[in-house]
């Protein structure tokens, strides 16, 4: 079966907007969060990419009533954003990898979302099933995208980076086609680079297109306070002593002689900026969001390759518009960059002050690195030893309530310097 053309890495963008925040795994009420707002502002700004799945409650939902307004459907045609979501979870602890059950998913999804089609469609964390049962959906979902065009690419997604190399491989010697993606996520962090340093030549020599590295704050570790408690608890699967360890990093990393050296902005810049060059092999060139207003930007205008895929996650306007503003600062400071910063009408200065501050990131990551110790590159087991899939037979589940009104966008700040009047961060 011939991949899809032409090749994803020509057209995603670098910079997702995730969801999994949309969900009460990290807020406690994903229906007081301002997704609307969000979405919308996301797209003001040039980002062009949604990561969802029907494991995050209600994230699709959400993010498909935010899609079909007015605003969205006047602005942004359907061809100029990209939908990624996922098949196979459930649940914490159900799994479905049948056909049948990856039929309906994405039937469910499309409804959801309000469109005709999916951009990218992952196998949801495929360390938690069966080597087979992973075959079984991928040649699923190929099937329909031959037959019915409704996927246009496929791919899979997980935690263990091992786990990940080895079912790529598997499927290009069972099947004969590489898969277009495998997103990786908590894997090219401050604490944990194993995604570089272990995934990466194998995932290449598999033929994966594209490898985005998604939270970037390893799901809400590398905080000042710590991991995310939403309306489930404390779900983060990490051991006390490697919290103790970031936190006694993130006391290191307060007491230094540097502006904005709060662990997380940290380690938003520093996975960005460094994945956006470790990961460029199998990053993309699609729309950057470099801030120069309404137009199809080409990578080659800002420095002639591919970029290294991230996926950003946040709970509100003001985490966006400073994520926004790193990964802005981030791109003034690449090779060509003060052109982009001048013509996004940023100015010139922006470009030595961005390489400015890599090297001030980057000396406080080596700092927080030596602290962590023994702790860095772990990597906590997924699933959890003793693990059963409780999902016995197929069945639908009930409806998700439709989601509220969310409120309408804040009018924009100043994106212009980061880290200005910011008093919150990303979750993830």
């Amino acid at each position: 079966m011939p991949r899809t053309s032409p090749p994803l890495s020509t057209l995603l963008p670098p910079l997702i907007c995730g969801t999994a925040t949309f969900n009460n795994q990290y807020n406690p009420d994903p229906y007081a969060i301002p997704t609307t707002a969000i979405v919308h502002e996301a797209l003001a700004l040039g980002v062009r990419a949604f990561d969802t799945s029907p494991y995050y409650g209600p994230a699709e939902d959400l993010l498909g009533a935010a899609l079909d307004t007015p605003f969205v459907h006047q602005n942004f045609p359907r061809q100029d954003y990209f939908l990624l979501t996922k098949v196979g979870r459930i649940s914490g602890n159900e799994f479905d990898y049948s056909a049948s059950w990856t039929r309906h998913s994405i039937q469910r999804s499309l409804e959801r979302l309000h469109t005709d089609y999916l951009d990218v469609v992952y196998c949801h964390d495929v360390e938690f099933v069966s080597p087979e049962e992973v075959l079984t959906v991928v040649t699923e979902l190929r099937r329909i995208r031959a037959e019915t065009r409704v996927i246009k690419y496929v791919g899979i997604s997980g935690y263990p980076v091992t786990t990940l190399c080895e079912l790529a491989e598997m499927i290009l010697e069972k099947t004969g086609e590489p898969l277009d993606i495998v997103m990786s996520y908590a894997n090219f962090t401050l604490q944990n680079t194993r995604l570089a340093t272990i995934a990466l030549p194998r995932l290449k020599a598999a033929g994966v297109d594209v490898v985005p590295n998604a939270s970037v704050l390893g799901m809400g570790l590398l905080r000042r306070k710590g991991v995310p408690i939403g309306a489930q608890g404390d779900f983060h699967p990490s051991p006390e002593k490697l919290r103790a360890a970031i936190q006694a990093a993130s006391d290191w990393s307060d007491a230094q002689d540097i502006k904005d050296k709060r662990i997380e902005k940290v380690a938003i810049r520093w996975a960005f900026e460094n994945w956006m060059r470790e990961g460029a092999s199998v990053g993309s060139r699609g729309d950057p969001a470099s801030g120069i207003p309404w137009t199809r930007e080409k990578i080659e205008k800002y420095g002639g390759t591919k970029l290294g895929v991230s996926v950003m996650g946040v709970s509100n306007t003001e985490e966006l518009y400073e994520t926004m503003r790193v990964w802005r600062s981030i791109l003034d400071g690449l090779e060509g960059g003060e052109k982009t910063a001048i013509d996004s009408g940023r100015g010139a200065n922006d470009h030595a002050w961005s390489l400015k501050r890599q090297k001030e990131v980057q000396a406080l990551a080596t700092g927080i690195r030596r602290v962590l110790g023994e702790w860095v590159d772990y990597a906590w087991p997924s699933p959890a030893p003793g693990f059963i899939n409780k999902r016995s037979a197929p069945a639908v589940p009930a409806p998700l309530p439709t989601p509220a009104a969310s409120p309408d966008p804040q009018s924009k700040k100043d994106l212009n310097k980061e880290g200005s009047d910011f008093r919150s961060m990303p979750a993830i």
